[in-house]
């Protein structure tokens, strides 16, 4: 069934999958009629790391505050309103239940439809906004904190999984090694604005799995380790007690970043080998990169690979990029109050069988 759509009908999106509460009101015409995003950084920043039990519990203080936010930047009216959809999965159960059950209370209390989606397909989802001609199909690349993952992106909604990280995504190997380096949360940001003064060729880190051309799968657990043991020395654990130079911390971050780039690079274009596809999507918070962006966009240019990257405001977690739901209501694909979150899906067990 098709469902025939103006371009001023509006939806609401929720997102809360991990440290964001985030609520947006789109149109079908992709225009962002209001947004609100909550951050949880300095509830973390203590722990050096998203703790679950905190994150769910902000996100229950600000939920509704941040969706009334939205609403009241919309000015919509509510026959305006077309659905109520939240992201359902992958992402920290508690978050994940505090967003949904948020969705379930509106669309029961309006009486509109709720439609679920995958938080990681919206994150490529992203790269399409604006584009104004459909990006698929495509390699869909998501390289966040949680996430580090490739694609076979037959439509928004049909995926086939084709790699992904077997320990630390990279922006959690990103976030380590600024604890390493004394940095604050969230470390990530901080590590990428470090390196920018650092020689990238300084320290000659290992390129995990980047010679395997038989697999699309990423290492940053032992990345991570060489750089602990390069701060503490060989065989040494404790790398708390070492003082570092001020370019010592700049040159350890350059070439980190730059083995994590070459490794993400590398495999996104053996990807397009081996699937034929000429297009790449790439989304989620580590695509916010810079020298990420550029080094990929310069790989692509040099093979005729077209790149599509979410604007860096669409990158991090939002709810703006909920505008997937657009797809699922065009279809009538609509859920029932019996939707349940699922923190799991899209990142297949070890050993899973792939498309």
């Amino acid at each position: 069934m098709t469902i025939h759509l103006s371009s001023d009908d509006c939806l609401l999106a929720i997102e809360s999958t991990c440290d964001e509460t985030a609520a947006a009101v789109i149109t079908r015409s992709g225009c962002v009629l209001g947004e609100c995003v909550a951050t949880q950084e300095t509830l973390h920043e203590q722990f050096a790391g998203v703790v679950p039990e905190i994150a769910a519990r902000a996100h229950l203080e600000r939920i509704l505050p941040v969706i009334d936010t939205a609403i009241v930047q919309s000015r919509i009216a509510m026959d305006r309103l077309v659905a109520v959809a939240v992201a359902t999965h992958p992402g920290l159960p508690g978050s994940l239940l505090v967003g949904l059950s948020a969705a379930k209370a509106l669309a029961l209390a309006w009486s509109k439809p709720l439609v679920g989606i995958n938080h990681v397909q919206a994150h490529v989802y992203a790269c399409g906004m604006g584009h104004g001609s459909s990006i698929y199909p495509c390699i869909g690349f998501v390289v966040s904190g949680g996430h580090t993952s490739l694609y076979h992106c037959h439509s928004a909604t049909d995926w086939a999984y084709l790699g992904g990280t077997i320990d630390d995504a990279a922006g959690e190997a990103f976030d380590k090694v600024a604890v390493m380096l004394g940095l604050p949360f969230p470390g990530g940001p901080q590590l990428s604005a470090l390196a920018s003064s650092g020689n990238p060729r300084a320290i000659q880190f290992p390129r995990p799995l980047l010679d395997d051309h038989t697999r699309l799968d990423f290492s940053f657990s032992g990345l991570k380790t060489a750089v602990r043991y390069h701060i503490a020395g060989t065989g040494q654990k404790d790398w708390s007690l070492i003082e570092l130079s001020d370019q010592d911390k700049m040159d350890i971050a350059a070439c980190f970043q730059q083995s994590v780039i070459d490794c993400l690079v590398g495999k996104a274009v053996l990807a397009v080998k081996k699937t034929g596809l000429k297009r790449i999507c790439l989304g989620g918070g580590v695509a916010a990169n810079r020298r990420l962006r550029e080094q990929l966009q310069a790989a692509c240019d040099s093979k005729g690979i077209e790149l599509l990257i979410a604007a860096p405001e669409l990158c991090t977690d939002n709810a703006v990029m909920g505008a997937l739901a657009w797809e699922k209501i065009e279809r009538g694909e609509y859920d029932s109050l019996e939707l349940d979150a699922q923190p799991g899906l899209l990142r297949p067990a070890l050993g899973a069988k792939r498309r």
